[in-house]
């Protein structure tokens, strides 16, 4: 029972590693999982590298494709519009309920985000403030208090991290943009209309940072994006 405890924990935290890298984008969509290759990255069995990646799949991180193995998932163009409408459906009626209960506390822990993604932008590691801006508007719905929508928020941001793996266009858009100051503003200022139409603006500017006109870009190497996580998980 130890023992299978133990390999359900070393499963989630490779599966947490993993899931990092892709929304840090050191993964590329269309990327090899070999179960081989993840394996001796860890140094754990290929079973547990097996239970990792499915956890991944249901998260539509990966796909599993018969006889073939896994791959980081492409997004086509299509579901890059679904999810991008889907997410200005909710995000910015929850930005509104965010801002009315935001306490000291929360707006202390975005400020946090945003000093930590402009950090990252400093030191030129885009992929990094993307998984922070993610985690930005994560934080805005676990604010809001609405535990089933922010689950639906945080399964289209990690969507969106590979749409924007595979599609974005202006590299500099994010440091460019001041969308998260003006919406910790609202915050700060419990404004929930400023904050439900900053976020819808934000949202739309997003989507226009993308061009979808373009093919998918080529994989990166499994053992170069895993660098940084190489070595035992214990």
């Amino acid at each position: 029972m130890i023992h299978s405890v133990d390999a359900d924990i070393d499963s989630h935290r490779i599966a947490a590693r993993i899931s990092q890298a892709i929304h840090e984008h050191r993964l590329a969509p269309g990327t090899k999982l070999s179960e081989e290759e993840v394996a001796g990255t860890f140094d754990v069995s290929r079973t547990i590298v097996r239970a990792a990646l499915q956890r991944l799949a249901h998260d539509r991180l990966v796909e599993l494709k018969r006889n073939r193995g896994a791959y980081v998932a492409q997004p086509t163009v299509r579901e890059a519009r679904e999810v991008f409408e889907a997410r200005a459906l909710l995000e910015p009626r929850t930005a509104r309920s965010a801002a009315e209960r935001a306490g000291p506390a929360d707006i202390a822990l975005l400020r946090r985000h945003i000093d930590e993604e402009h950090a990252a932008m400093h030191d030129d590691d885009a992929g990094r403030a993307l998984y922070l801006s993610g985690l930005f508007h994560i934080e805005i719905a676990r604010i809001a208090d609405q535990a089933t929508i922010a689950a639906f928020i945080s399964q289209l941001i990690a969507r969106s991290s590979l749409i924007i793996a595979l599609y974005w266009e202006r590299r500099r858009a994010l440091c460019e943009s001041h969308s998260h100051h003006a919406l910790l503003a609202a915050f700060e200022q419990k404004d929930g209309a400023r904050a439900e139409e900053l976020m819808t603006s934000h949202l739309v500017d997003l989507l226009a940072s993308l061009d979808l006109r373009r093919p998918p870009a080529g994989a990166r190497s499994l053992k170069e994006a895993l660098a940084l996580s190489t070595g035992r998980l214990r």
